[in-house]
């Protein structure tokens, strides 16, 4: 089946922005909450929400085999159950009703004012119930960076890392959207020099440049998802921050791995741009050496060209650029983390999210994460306003921004842009 969203010559009705990472090529699906307290599955074409179930309740979704209340839901769980097929025809229906040469909707005001919100009229909801959290660690030269700083420099990845997509079990209960802001965590240290540790607010919080992949229905228990089949698992992408404390995970990761220091808080974009969207701007992976075993050979392009940016914003003063990067960088593809995530025969389900780990490119503006652009806080990083930053601040926002663009289309996620509180205090 064609995907005849993408052709690049459509124009909406909507009025789209030059600079907007959500034209009609785009057509990505979340859940918003509109100002009459109604919560419904949308979509996003520049400027403004679409209201999905609206739209099926005036029946635009006629011919497609859809649940009655498939879009009148919190969450997109339902509907990403249904496979790709289900997927691409809605996509492409959505693109056929906001074409600007299709007068259906266009010039009917009374169904478009039931439809279409502004985005300033409505707020955004975290898009899926996210079942299972699993966060990778696949880009080499932030496994490298990491490996340099705690390791033996000449030794700095861990024998492992080369043949398998190295990954830990994270928890979903504390995934949040966009501008839900999170706290300081508190947790235990060991404070330089000292044999005995203290109990107390993290000193070195830290994002992580992410993304994230959420899946399907893929496999029953005991199933594993072949590597030629495995993209067709993957429903879209998010923006994802995935929080760290840097002196509670030095503390506590011996000997199994992230614990509190991860677990406190991760900030994904609300909005889940499909896979479908994305596959103009596939792009060869970086070579694989040694070759993989046999079940995580891949074919092809898999990897994406994604260009992604990094702000910190103190309170009241503009943001600053610390960090651009790009997804092409990430030696592991998503399609080797599902494939090897399944080889075991651990189920996934529709809503699962998948981090790829944080994506540092080869240069020292492109690392994806405050650890290592000062590198361990030896080479601060100065502000808009002339103060230093060795970590992230109580108060300080972090932005991350993520977009495709070639010379006649942009695709982009939007942003997450989270604050950090100081520690919740019990009143």
């Amino acid at each position: 089946m064609p995907i005849t969203t993408n052709d690049p010559t459509r124009k909406s009705w909507l009025t789209v922005p030059d600079d907007s990472d959500f034209p009609i090529q785009n057509i990505p699906f979340g859940v918003f909450l509109t100002k009459e307290d109604v919560i419904t599955i949308g979509t996003r074409i520049g400027d403004y929400a679409i209201d999905l179930g609206a739209l099926q309740q005036l029946n635009y979704f006629e011919g497609i085999e859809l649940t009655d209340d498939m879009f009148m839901q919190d969450s997109l769980n339902d509907f990403i159950s249904d496979g790709k097929k289900t997927w691409r025809l809605v996509r492409n229906r959505i693109g056929d009703i906001f074409d600007s040469n299709n007068p259906k909707l266009r010039d009917n005001k009374k169904h478009r004012d039931i439809v279409i919100f502004k985005m300033e009229d409505v707020e955004m909801q975290l898009p899926v119930m996210i079942g299972d959290y699993t966060d990778f660690y696949s880009s080499k030269e932030h496994a490298t960076n990491v490996g340099k700083m705690f390791r033996d420099p000449e030794n700095a990845l861990l024998p492992n890392w080369l043949h398998i997509p190295v990954g830990y079990h994270g928890r979903s209960s504390t995934i949040v959207p966009s501008g839900i802001p999170v706290h300081r965590p508190m947790g235990q240290t060991l404070p330089n020099g000292e044999d005995t540790p203290v109990f107390g607010p993290s000193r070195l919080v830290d994002f992580e440049l992410e993304t994230a992949f959420i899946t399907t229905d893929a496999n029953i228990m005991g199933e594993n998802i072949p590597i030629n089949e495995a993209e067709d698992y993957i429903f879209g992408m998010v923006l994802l921050n995935d929080w760290s404390a840097r002196d509670i995970q030095k503390w506590e990761y011996v000997p199994l791995g992230p614990f509190l220091a991860k677990n406190f808080a991760s900030s994904i974009s609300p909005w889940i741009v499909t896979m479908d969207a994305l596959e103009p701007f596939k792009v060869k992976g970086p070579k694989q050496e040694p070759t993989p075993l046999p079940y995580l050979q891949q074919k092809g392009k898999n990897a994406y060209d994604i260009n992604l940016e990094v702000y910190i914003e103190p309170e009241n003063v503009e943001a600053t650029l610390v960090s651009k990067s790009n997804f092409k960088y990430m030696y592991w593809s998503m399609i080797q983390q599902l494939t090897h995530h399944t080889s075991n025969g651990c189920r996934v389900n529709s809503g699962d999210m998948m981090g790829s780990g944080t994506i540092s490119g080869p240069t020292e503006d492109s690392f994806g994460s405050m650890l290592e652009l000062t590198w361990g806080g030896k080479k601060p990083i100065i502000m808009k306003d002339g103060t230093e930053r060795k970590f992230i601040n109580d108060n300080d926002t972090v932005i991350m921004k993520g977009y495709c663009q070639n010379s006649s289309v942009r695709i982009g996620f939007g942003e997450v842009s989270t604050k950090l509180l100081p520690p919740f205090v019990r009143n």
